[in-house]
Formats: C-alpha cells, structure tokens, sequence
C-alpha cells in the first residue's frame, strides 16, 4: 500500500506528462500524410500542417477585421501617444538643425543627389514664376502702378518748391496763377499719362516679365542654398511652431481621410493568408514554438501535475 502511494503519482505524473507533450508534438507533426501499404495513416499530417489553410485565411480574416481595420488603426495612429512621439521627433529635428553649421545645399545632399537638388531649384523658380508672372499678367496691375507713378508725380511737382515761379518766369504771371494754370495742365495730362504709362508697364511685363521675375527669384533661391542651416532657422520659432502644426495637421487629414481608401485598396486578410501558406510548416512549427515556448511548456507540466493527483486520488479511493 505504501509503495502504491508512491508510484501511482508517479506514473500518472509521467503519463499526463508524455500525452500532453505527445498531443503538443502531434499538433505540428508528422509535416505530411503518412501511409502503410497505402493506406493512410490517422491524425497525419499533424493538426496545424493539415488545416493550415484554413487557419492562414481565419488569422488573416482577424487580423484585417479587428487588428488592421482603419477604425482601431486610425485610432491608435491619432492617439495621443502616437501624436505626442510625432510632435516631438519633429521638434527635436528643428532643435538639431538650428546647431547645424552646413548650408542649406550641403544639408539637401544627404537626401538628394546633385541632379535632383537642380531640378528642384528649377521646379520651385519655374512654379514661383509662373504664378507671379500669371499674376503680373492682369492688365489691372500696369493700371495700378501707372496711377500711383502718375500720382506721385503729380503730389510732387505741385509741391515742389523748385517749380515755385515757372510760369512767373515764363509768362510773367503772378505765381498764384501760375501755379494754379500750372496744375491745371498737370491735371489735364494726368489721363492720358496714366494710359501711357499702363500700355508701356504691361508691354514690358508681356515681354520680360517672365525673366524679370525668374532672375529675381534665382537670385533668391541661390542665397538660400548658400545659407547655414542654422542661420537660416535662426529667430525662426514662430515659423517653425507654424511648420510644425502644419505638418501635424497634414498627418491627421491623411489618417482621417486616407487611410480608410488605403486600407480598402489592401486585401490585408489575403496578404497575411498568403504569407502564412507560404511558411514552410517546420518555420511555422519553429515560430509558434519560439511564441508559446513557456505556455507550452505549462501546458506539459499541468498534465504532470494532473496525472500526479489522479494517481493519488485513484490510490485513495
């Protein structure tokens, strides 16, 4: 009886511990079908190789409805972890730059190639100039310009006191009437000198305004590029704050209104699915196993722990 105390735990331990171990391995292995005489063999392939495909498709149909679907992504991508990371990897690249001694060409080079800092130089002077030059192109602006060139004239020669007396000088005239015969013609052509002017100011602006303009700007472009980084961000945390938000902004709009078009456009069950099938079953086997190493293993020692009480249990009664 005494011995029976101790070797029916024992043996019930070793065999709950062998089935469960057993039923673990069996859930993997064999990899294949297995035949005798050429009948199959039951329970091979192992559980997980014989079923994999529909296993791949029930993962992946989980993963794109509860893990990948754009409301639980959208969320954890605007959460205030994710937003909050965001916010201050860019503020802490500003910080950098801002000690940054290379110009702003230099600074371009480790991103782009020679080649591609030219063409986009020419694509920014080319966008800036068209749509400077669109602008200039409204025949209103030489209208503008030409009245307040006509104005200036005007406000000036009327108070100029070098012209105190022209008609005095001329005519004879007191100066009163001089000056007020004086404004009168001033007056007279400021019409027509506005018109002048106007057809002139559009006709070079038709002409050269393109180039006037593309220069310009070229010349702008060029002193930017030749600029230290840091100076160039220097006094700039009011521009900079604005660029962060903006970017921050662009971020949102493309989470809250993107991502679900994105997502629709990916059949991510059948990318998981497919991957999973393509998995050879002892990488699988491996993975799984490199997961679950310590559940599984409870697992065996819970069957030891089981088979251990039943043995003593059955020695009782």
């Amino acid at each position: 009886m005494t011995i029976s105390f101790i070797i029916a735990p024992f043996v019930g331990a070793v065999i709950g511990y062998i089935t469960n171990d057993l039923a673990i391995r069996m859930l993997f292995r064999p990899h294949k079908a297995k035949h005798i005489f050429g009948m199959h063999i039951p329970f091979t392939p192992g559980i997980i190789p014989k079923e994999k495909g529909r296993i791949a498709k029930a993962i992946g149909d989980v993963i794109s409805e509860n893990l990948m679907s754009h409301e639980g992504l959208g969320k954890y991508l605007l959460s205030d972890a994710i937003t909050g990371r965001l916010r201050s990897g860019i503020s802490g690249f500003f910080e950098k730059q801002k000690q940054n001694d290379e110009t702003v060409k230099q600074f371009l080079g480790h991103y782009f190639t020679e080649e591609e800092i030219d063409n986009i130089v020419l694509g920014i002077n080319g966008s800036l100039t068209r749509q400077i030059k669109g602008k200039l192109s409204d025949e209103s602006i030489g209208n503008k310009v030409a009245h307040i060139a006509m104005e200036h004239v005007m406000n000036n020669m009327s108070g100029d006191e070098s012209t105190d007396g022209l008609f005095d000088r001329i005519a004879g005239l007191p100066l009163n009437i001089g000056k007020g015969i004086m404004n009168m013609v001033l007056a007279a052509l400021q019409e027509p000198g506005e018109r002048m002017l106007s057809r002139n100011i559009n006709e070079i602006i038709k002409n050269n305004g393109e180039e006037i303009v593309s220069n310009l700007i070229g010349e702008e472009v060029g002193k930017v590029l030749i600029t230290s980084v840091k100076d160039l961000l220097c006094g700039k945390d009011e521009l900079i704050e604005k660029i962060i938000n903006k970017v921050m902004g662009l971020y949102r709009d493309a989470v809250t209104e993107h991502l679900p078009r994105v997502l629709a456009t990916i059949d991510i069950s059948k990318i998981v699915s497919d991957r999973i099938n393509e998995m050879d079953v002892a990488e699988t086997e491996k993975l799984i196993l490199q997961v679950m190493k310590k559940e599984l293993k409870a697992i065996v020692w819970l069957g030891a722990a089981l088979g251990f009480l039943m043995g003593w249990i059955n020695v009782i009664l």
